[in-house]
């Protein structure tokens, strides 16, 4: 067991571990601290996201969805292996656990004699993984189908043994979802007892060389919030389709047809549904954007 990486330690072992490291904005102080303890943590834990691209994983990672705040992890390993950093502390990544899991991940003696988890979440004897374990969700369908490349593959490695080197851990600190609950099966298409065994052989190693093919990702770009006004000429402009697309990708959709690029009224009340999502009422959820609902709302840039 040992005190969890500040935000700096972290980028520093990952980087020297050679992994591709994109900082979310505000991921340093993102965290559910104020749900429950984080730390001492014993381990590592994979999962996969049930989603795919990266811009739309990063941010529901980040962001967390309704009945489950974010962060959902510490890290997004995308299929190119760049790992996004978002949040440090706390997440709601793990739920809860098997007692004996725990045990052995903390004895080191996982895989040798594995125990069958059989608590989960709501079970009377489940510990709270959260606030024992790195979180990293791995950009992939969870269908059995959908490839897991090499240079995601080779990702997960790498920020596996950079903690485990940070803290002094061998491999066996390092397990799936699927191995800690009974009601999970990430990461799903991953053997686990094959990347422990990758994980251990590259902990015998020196750090790698930070890697210099892969290009740090741009930094997504957003519209700038137009004014209220704009709205209220009924525009037609492609600002709205994008708009539009993102509430229906936060489930405050309420378009038949659409979303197009004419304003509507089914524009409107999709924004008022994404104003009360935020915690808004009354007259501050009309439907008529506001500079804060927008920028939270993340509309890709389009001119």
């Amino acid at each position: 067991m040992a005190a969890p990486l500040s935000a700096d330690r972290l980028v520093a072992a990952l980087r020297a571990e050679g992994v591709t490291v994109v900082e979310h904005d505000g991921w340093r102080t993102h965290h559910r601290n104020q749900a429950g303890p984080w730390g001492p943590v014993v381990g590592v834990m994979i999962h996969h996201t049930v989603s795919s691209g990266t811009a739309h994983t990063v941010e529901l990672c980040y962001n967390g969805y309704e009945g489950l705040p974010g962060p959902l992890c510490h890290g997004v390993i995308a299929k190119d292996g760049t790992v996004h950093l978002v949040g440090s502390g706390r997440a709601n990544h793990a739920g809860g656990g098997d007692p004996s899991v725990l045990q052995a991940v903390i004895s080191e003696t996982y895989g040798v004699r594995p125990p069958v988890p059989r608590e989960h979440q709501g079970s009377r004897g489940a510990v709270d993984g959260n606030s024992r374990f790195y979180g990293f969700e791995c950009i992939n369908l969870g269908n059995g189908s959908d490839p897991w490349p090499a240079a995601q593959l080779d990702a997960i490695e790498r920020v596996s043994a950079a903690l485990c080197r940070a803290h002094g851990w061998g491999a066996r600190s390092v397990i799936g979802h699927a191995e800690w609950s009974d009601w999970k099966s990430d990461p799903r298409g991953v053997g686990m007892p094959g990347m422990r065994d990758r994980v251990q052989k590259r902990l015998g190693k020196a750090p790698a060389a930070k890697p210099t093919a892969p290009a740090k990702p741009a930094a997504p770009r957003y519209q700038p919030f137009p004014g209220t006004a704009f709205f209220k000429t009924t525009p037609s402009s492609p600002v709205v389709t994008a708009m539009g697309r993102r509430l229906v990708a936060e489930g405050c959709g309420r378009y038949k047809v659409g979303p197009s690029p004419r304003w509507s009224e089914a524009d409107r009340q999709s924004y008022a549904a994404w104003q009360r999502k935020l915690g808004f009422a009354g007259s501050d959820a009309d439907g008529w954007p506001g500079r804060t609902s927008w920028n939270a709302l993340k509309v890709p840039y389009v001119q």
